[in-house]
């Protein structure tokens, strides 16, 4: 920690406000600071010291690292809102065989095989791509919530329900887990304060026994 301070970092489109929340109420004598950091350098500002855990996109490199899986994130194709895919409600990859798609320099998806035919150019972010696709150039392939992140009122997206998906995850470095990376994981796994793996319940009072009676 720095200056009393619980740093936790966090890719993009990863929303960690809510347990920021509940955090504040829990441990009021540790603040913690948020920093949204691009998700390929999570684990690097990791290793140098820059945080105390990190909210990344698997996979990554678990050398010396404590990983777990939060939760997978749905994959959605963003395109013009005048795109034939709008008129649908989900698709397959089949169904962007004719489609030039974008692969952003910072795409978080594991592909294997991408769909579709590349596009002309890599850009070197997905705003870049976004604005691409906005002069209808092809698609993009991108995690919801970086979609809902970089939401734009002449674009649309919808799921594709076969792409590869992006899992969140919840990462400290070695040595030994700390009591407040106990508080976040308890926190983020939606634990009482109470519970056996937050902070230690009140002791049950003891029953009061009734006072004998006097004999008359």
């Amino acid at each position: 920690m720095t200056d009393g301070e619980f740093r936790l970092a966090y890719a993009p489109g990863v929303t960690p406000a809510k347990w920021a929340g509940v955090w504040a109420e829990r441990v009021r004598e540790v603040p913690l600071r948020l920093i949204q950091v691009p998700a390929a350098e999570a684990v690097p500002l990791l290793r140098e010291g820059g945080a105390e855990a990190a909210l990344t996109r698997l996979p990554v490199d678990r050398e010396a690292l404590h990983v777990i899986p939060l939760y997978v994130e749905t994959t959605v194709v963003m395109v013009p809102k005048d795109h034939a895919v709008a008129a649908v409600d989900e698709l397959s990859l089949a169904d962007l065989d004719d489609e030039d798609v974008f692969a952003p320099l910072d795409d978080v998806l594991p592909w294997t095989t991408r769909p579709g035919t590349p596009a002309f150019t890599r850009p070197e972010t997905t705003p870049e791509a976004l604005d691409l696709v906005a002069s209808e150039a092809g698609v993009l392939l991108l995690p919801q919530s970086l979609a809902r992140l970089h939401h734009r009122k002449d674009l649309t997206y919808r799921p594709v329900t076969d792409a590869p998906q992006s899992q969140i995850a919840l990462t400290w470095p070695d040595p030994p887990t700390t009591d407040l990376i106990e508080e976040l994981i308890g926190i983020i796994r939606g634990r009482t304060p109470n519970s056996s793996r937050g902070r230690p319940a009140d002791p049950p009072k003891k029953p009061r026994r009734p006072a004998p009676r006097r004999r008359r």
